[in-house]
């Protein structure tokens, strides 16, 4: 029931309530006007008898005081009558102004509990949307960062992506790494070069008789493999980068800087 329709027949049933109240009023007030008159009455034949008993003790019969008292008996009998009658109307006209006041509190309560009840259902339909639409966000936030991850330096070299300068500057790291894993190589050489104090120096003729791998890289002068010691120019330019001791006539790391006979021609030069 909405609570337009609620009122309007609410409204109804108050319709009848004063009229009744006001009958209930009036009947009151009349069975308090007879219980009042029958209270006078009382009061006047209670005088009028104890007058005539206290002057004229000797003149009134016995059937006589008994006729008196009984009036006044039976006046209060119609007072108490009247006085009972007044209570139960008024109990009966509370009872009927309780009434609508439960009936009232019932509703009440009722419509509470349906208010409540609906705004649960809505704050849980808001806080499932809430919790859809941040799943969703989410999701579409995955889809994009999947969507924006840069692709590898493989495919920007092979789509044209990276400058000429990037890729120069890749390569260059890449041989700066060789240069360091032969720098390390080349350590180990010197440290088992070391250990051999009375063994002959390894000359460039002895290598040619080694077994060479043939994607092994070159180095020095002598376009040959890495052996014994070598030393590797300063120069980050250098085509070359490491020298055989024996090719560029060294038998000992010099100390500072040192730059193969090439570098050193175009130093010179500049």
């Amino acid at each position: 029931m909405t609570s337009a329709l609620y009122l309007e027949n609410y409204l109804d049933s108050l319709e009848s309530l004063p009229t009744e109240l006001e009958r209930n009023f009036k009947l009151m007030r009349k069975l308090d006007d007879r219980a009042q008159t029958a209270m006078k009455s009382i009061d006047t034949h209670a005088k009028e008898y104890m007058k005539n008993l206290v002057t004229n003790k000797d003149a009134m019969t016995e059937e006589e005081r008994k006729k008196r008292l009984h009036e006044i008996q039976v006046l209060f009998g119609k007072a108490k009558e009247y006085s009972d009658d007044k209570v139960q109307l008024a109990i009966q006209t509370y009872e009927l102004v309780d009434k609508q006041i439960r009936r009232l509190d019932n509703d009440l309560a009722r419509f509470e509990g349906e208010i409540q009840e609906k705004a649960s259902s809505t704050r849980s339909k808001s806080e499932e949307a809430v919790v859809k639409k941040g799943r969703k966000k989410t999701k579409d936030a995955k889809v994009t960062g999947k969507k924006k991850q840069s692709p590898s330096s493989e495919d920007e070299a092979r789509g044209g992506g990276g400058t000429a300068a990037q890729v120069s500057k890749k390569k260059k790291q890449k041989v700066n790494q060789e240069k360091e894993n032969r720098k390390g190589q080349k350590k180990n050489a010197e440290v088992e070069e070391s250990e051999k104090e009375s063994g002959p120096a390894t000359h460039p003729s002895d290598v040619l008789d080694m077994p060479v791998d043939p994607n092994e890289p070159t180095y020095c002068l002598c376009h040959q493999v890495s052996y014994g010691e070598m030393i590797g120019c300063d120069n980050p330019d250098c085509p070359i980068e490491w020298f055989h001791f024996a090719c560029v006539g060294l038998t000992t790391k010099p100390k500072g800087k040192w730059f193969c006979p090439k570098c050193t021609q175009d130093r010179k030069k500049k």
